[in-house]
Order: structure tokens, then C-alpha cells, then sequence
């Protein structure tokens, strides 16, 4: 079993912070109860640019593309575009 982490960033108005954040925390509590093992964090950038705030949502666990197309359809209501990267722990 490999265990993957998928690093997802994006960027938000500054004023829309605490509903984005809001909006993730629930979007990952569900995702976590869904697929039990699965971690997740939310992080931020800590300066802004041009008045955006930069976040990056993580997972780590076995994420099978089920998964990680599970990850895509929850977070669709989310701030768009959002950039996805995978990797593979060693």
C-alpha cells in the first residue's frame, strides 16, 4: 500500500478567508469520516498577495484515484482554480 500525499493549493480574497476556511474544514471533517485513515490539513501562506491569501489543503493516506476524485467533487463549491500535486513517500 503506498501511502500518497496530495498537496491542493489556490488563492482567496483576503475577505473571504474565514468563510473559505469554514467551507475546507467541514468539506475535509466529511471527507476524513467518509475514508477512515485518511489525513488531511489546512495551511496558509502567511503573507498576502495582491490581497489574497494563499492556501494549500493536504492529504496523506492510501488516496486511490476513488479517492482522489472524491477529493475533487467535495471541494467543487470551493475557490477555483485550484492546483493538485501528488506525491509518493519513499
Amino acid at each position: 500500500m503506498t501511502d500518497r500525499r496530495l498537496y491542493v493549493y489556490y488563492r482567496v480574497p483576503e475577505a473571504a478567508l474565514s468563510v473559505t476556511v469554514t467551507a475546507v474544514r467541514q468539506m475535509q471533517s466529511a471527507l476524513t469520516l467518509a475514508h477512515p485513515g485518511l489525513q488531511v490539513e489546512l495551511l496558509r501562506r502567511p503573507e498576502l498577495r495582491d490581497g489574497e491569501v494563499t492556501l494549500m489543503e493536504t492529504y496523506r493516506g492510501h488516496i486511490t484515484p476513488t479517492l482522489a476524485a472524491a477529493i475533487e467533487r467535495a471541494a467543487s463549491a470551493l475557490p477555483q482554480p485550484r492546483h493538485t500535486e501528488s506525491f509518493d513517500l519513499l
